[in-house]
């Protein structure tokens, strides 16, 4: 039988055992951890005050990382894009490891290294083939920024429509000329920067913007409605008497359009469309010879065109810009060109669009069929239909 006092030396001595053991095997792991081959892309063993390596150099697309806890603490290892975390593995026990697998795009990032007062790593993401195709790989979950934002432009615009047709009937009911007039030129302005969607609904387009050229009957034709109808009263014929009833059509009409604007169905390939077959129709069909025959202010108009589309561009050059930085800058300097060239012949200042030179006319076309080709080239290189 063992003696009270030899059994408390067994198990002193069987503890310390434990603890050699506990120890060796946590020394084991950790360097077994760090020197073991991993498949992973990168090594980082993270131990009581840095990474190793602190500085990781890898190129872009799906990498991974394989994360040795050396320390005698849980640890979280972070890849930072400025405050935005991009990934994370939490909780690694000492002696523990982790694989991380991240989808990355070129550029500088942060990594953690254990303890939050620890001084921060670097991560450097080379550009590659690899990361160019994942770039390339444009979903629908890229377009719904785009998508809400337009949605909420057309909102916008097509209120102001209808806010500003309604102050163009109040001037007529008023019996206030100039008054109309002025009204009338601001009517214009939210329509035409919704106009690329709105055309689309062609039952209000063609009561909206019915142009007498298109109608049998010219200006005396009962189908001549809308903007231009008013249009013709006001500025032809030089008064308010009879415009009331055409008004309050309008302001009907531009509620209805407001109304279906507002659950009108996007979609990537409706939204890469309509800017470049806006600048297109606009350079072959409104530059040569106007569209506002009696008022003469398609400056202005062409102006607010212009506006609306240079917002659908800007909403789309956020998703190219990723795949094809090269076109995204040729439709900005496109763009650019086209605004400048309008404003320094709105500069001018032409009694009327009809006293604009035709080489001016046709300098200003060839811009914005500048912009509709690069604007058309948004679908192949978003690949997206």
């Amino acid at each position: 039988m063992t003696s009270p006092s030899k059994g408390i030396y067994l198990a002193i001595a069987g503890a310390a055992v434990l603890a050699v053991a506990g120890g060796a095997a946590f020394w084991y792991a950790t360097q077994r951890n760090a020197g073991t081959q991993t498949a992973a892309d990168q090594l980082v063993t993270v131990n009581a005050t840095t990474c190793e390596p602190n500085a990781i150099t890898v190129p872009g697309g799906r990498r991974s990382f394989e994360i040795v806890n050396a320390s005698d603490r849980p640890i979280e290892w972070e890849i930072l894009n400025g405050v935005m975390v991009v990934a994370e593995r939490e909780n690694i026990a000492p002696g523990f490891r982790s694989t991380l697998e991240v989808q990355l795009a070129p550029g500088e990032y942060a990594i953690t290294c254990g303890l939050l007062s620890n001084p921060r790593g670097t991560l450097t993401v080379t550009p590659s083939d690899e990361a160019a195709a994942a770039a390339s790989e444009v979903t629908l979950r890229k377009f719904l920024g785009p998508l809400s934002e337009y949605r909420v432009y057309l909102v916008m615009q097509g209120n102001a429509a209808v806010k500003a047709a309604e102050a163009l009937r109040d001037a007529i009911t008023a019996n206030d000329l100039e008054a109309a007039r002025e009204a009338w030129h601001q009517a214009r302005l939210p329509y035409r920067r919704i106009e690329p969607l709105a055309y689309r609904f062609s039952d209000l387009e063609e009561r909206i913007d019915a142009r007498a050229a298109y109608l049998a009957g010219r200006e005396q034709d009962p189908a001549f409605i809308g903007y231009h109808r008013i249009e013709y009263g006001l500025f032809a014929e030089n008064r308010t008497e009879g415009l009331a009833p055409f008004a309050d059509a309008l302001v009907a009409d531009l509620t209805e359009l407001a109304a279906r604007l507002k659950q009108a169905p996007l979609d990537p390939g409706l939204l890469i469309e309509i800017p470049g077959e806006s600048a297109l129709q606009i350079a072959q069909g409104q530059i040569p010879q106007g569209e506002n025959l009696y008022a003469g202010n398609d400056l202005q108009d062409l102006a607010a065109s212009l506006e609306g589309i240079g917002k659908l561009a800007g909403l789309l050059r956020q998703v190219v810009a990723g795949v094809d930085p090269a076109l995204d800058k040729v439709i900005e300097q496109d763009m650019q060109a086209a605004e400048a060239h309008l404003a320094a012949i709105a500069a001018e200042a032409h009694p009327t669009y009809g006293d604009v030179p035709k080489a001016a006319r046709d300098a200003l076309a060839a811009d914005l069929t500048r912009l509709s080709e690069s604007l058309r080239k948004l679908q192949p290189a978003i690949g997206m239909n």
